[in-house]
């Protein structure tokens, strides 16, 4: 039996660490900073990176160098990165995890080892309650006193991806603070920043940034706010707390004159502004988060906006969902960004579920009265295959007639969500299919079990219109299945069949760069809710979101389009 290539995921983990314990041994910049650009690049890369490295095309690969490569092919043939394990015997396990408490970084964990000879997060927190920390260069009682409520927070001793939150659960509490703090006398401008801005699919520390005609005032306002489980941090100007559900909110109050240059340096990413700064040095500047310096004469120049930012730097204002480094400012410098698809361009939902389906906690009328309320003009029910047997279909298709005579012009279609099989074959009968609107084929179960081939031929199919969610995964519980996306997207755009972005907070899959890769291709892909609650239909605002990320504009996005134009679309 062939031996299981490691998943992107598990290569990227290696390149991470790498990086950190050659950080904490004070190793060259440059080297640190690659590792990390492929680690992103290769868990972003939706083909597998193993695969690539073995028939010598993983160099290809943007961020990704023979050096990358040789290591890739490492893992494959013995398990781990040859420098990781030497490292590793160096620097004892531990100590990487120092580097996930606040205020340390690699340099200060490097001391807290070597000075005081800590290197577990006990021993750690033992010589912090002892008072040792503070005798470290660069340290103090706060710095002692910030990690001693962060160790007691749990922090440290989960890996990194439980230290995050899904941004379904984190935007709605950065929202309220946001419309609160911005309704307050003394507010000027608040604006969320960091990765939740961006629209990354999980995010750590939550960024507000502001400004003001008090400070002060504000910074009693968001510390005093009903979502301050406890200050953490307070200041004249910044204040951290933590909100109920241990999310951590980060509140900056700047000057009005440099607004624009903070909000832009702390919503990121840090590839994005990587790249910004080494272009602007090539052209006599140097930016920091307060403003462009002009190095030739010293001039300072501060920008009230992002836009104000961008054109003075030469660029088209990029929306936040593209500060990636992914080539997003070669773009910008041709001023040819696309004009990303918004909410209100979608006009109908093609994935939904009712309580036909147990697991539905909306009627069919209940969930058309909503999205209808939504702005959409039609929604299609696309209840689980397993809940429609035994005449329950044609029955269900009774009451679809009957809700759409009382909320006319809007219109309920009869669709279905089939299950792909083990061997690839579909759960509901070929002529039940021929009677459906629109029909969804998902995986569900087996991820296991060849799922590239299996979506294939659900693709092959002429009754199925799209394939939902086409990982499975679920965002920090479980990887999505091990899918050749590049034969997925090759076939679709064949047959004319689409591929959903699944709005579902822990899912959002298709993933961006697998959107992005199959809206170059021309695959046609709907923003689906997937949802089982009329609540739950607000969960497109993630899925555009999602789709904005992959650079895609209004007409690569299927129910932007009318009823009668998405027919048109489908090979049917």
């Amino acid at each position: 039996m062939a031996k299981a290539l490691p998943r992107n995921s598990e290569l990227a983990d290696q390149l991470d660490l790498l990086a950190d314990v050659s950080e904490i041994l004070g190793e060259e910049s440059f080297k640190i900073i690659a590792y990390r650009r492929a680690a992103t690049r290769i868990r972003e890369t939706p083909n597998p990176v193993a695969e690539l490295a073995l028939e010598g095309r993983a160099k290809d690969l943007p961020g990704i160098g023979r050096t990358i490569e040789e290591k890739v092919r490492e893992v494959v043939e013995h398990g781990e990165i040859q420098a990781l394990k030497r490292r590793r015997e160096r620097v004892p396990e531990g100590v990487v995890d120092f580097l996930r408490l606040p205020g340390v970084g690699p340099k200060t964990a490097a001391r807290i080892w070597t000075q005081l000879g800590v290197t577990t997060l006990d021993a750690l927190q033992a010589a912090a309650e002892a008072g040792r920390l503070r005798e470290l260069s660069g340290m103090g009682q706060r710095s002692e006193e910030k990690i001693l409520a962060a160790l007691a927070a749990g922090a440290g001793r989960k890996k990194p991806a439980e230290g995050r939150s899904l941004l379904g659960v984190a935007l709605p509490e950065v929202a309220r603070v946001v419309e609160e703090l911005s309704a307050h006398p003394a507010a000027i401008a608040v604006s969320e920043a960091g990765s939740a801005r961006r629209r990354r699919e999980t995010v750590h520390d939550l960024d507000l940034i502001a400004t003001s005609t008090d400070p002060r005032a504000l910074i009693d306002a968001f510390c005093e706010g009903p979502w301050a489980a406890e200050v953490l941090a307070r200041g004249d100007t910044k204040a951290t707390v933590r909100a109920h559900r241990e999310l951590l909110l980060d509140l900056r109050v700047v000057p009005p004159e440099c607004y624009g240059n903070v909000l832009q340096h702390f919503t990121g990413s840090k590839d994005h502004n990587i790249f910004l700064r080494e272009d602007a040095q090539r052209r006599g500047l140097s930016i920091s988060e307060y403003g462009v310096t002009e190095v030739e004469t010293g001039e300072v120049l501060t920008h009230a906006s992002e836009d104000e930012l961008y054109e003075y730097l030469g660029y088209q204002p990029i929306p936040p969902e593209l500060r990636e480094g992914n080539g997003e400012l070669a773009v910008a410098r041709r001023r040819e960004l696309p004009r990303l698809v918004q909410l209100s361009d979608l006009a109908g939902e093609l994935h939904c579920h009712s309580t036909w389906s147990a697991d539905g906690k909306g009627t069919i009328e209940e969930m058309a009265r909503t999205a209808k309320s939504r702005g959409l003009r039609y929604l299609c029910l696309t209840d689980h295959s397993h809940y429609l047997r035994d005449g329950r279909l044609h029955a269900q298709w009774q009451e679809i007639e009957q809700v759409n005579e009382r909320v006319k012009p809007f219109r309920v279609l009869r669709g279905i969500e089939a299950n792909i099989r083990a061997d690839g074959s579909l759960d509901v009968e070929d002529d039940v299919l021929a009677g459906l609107d629109w029909v969804v084929a998902s995986l569900h179960t087996a991820f296991d079990r060849s799922p590239t081939e299996r979506i294939l031929a659900a693709i092959d199919n002429p009754h199925v219109d799209c394939i939902g969610h086409l990982t499975g995964r679920k965002l920090l519980k479980r990887d999505g299945a091990a899918v050749d996306v590049e034969r997925v997207v090759a076939r679709a755009v064949e047959t004319r069949t689409a591929l959903e972005i699944n709005s579902q907070p822990d899912r959002l899959d298709l993933r961006d760069t697998h959107a992005r890769l199959a809206g170059e291709a021309g695959v046609l892909m709907p923003v689906n809710t997937d949802a089982h609650s009329t609540g739950a239909l607000a969960y497109s605002e993630l899925g555009v979101a999602q789709a904005r990320r992959a650079w895609l504009r209004k007409e690569q996005v299927l129910n932007t389009r009318p009823w009668r134009e998405v027919q048109r679309t489908t090979r049917r």
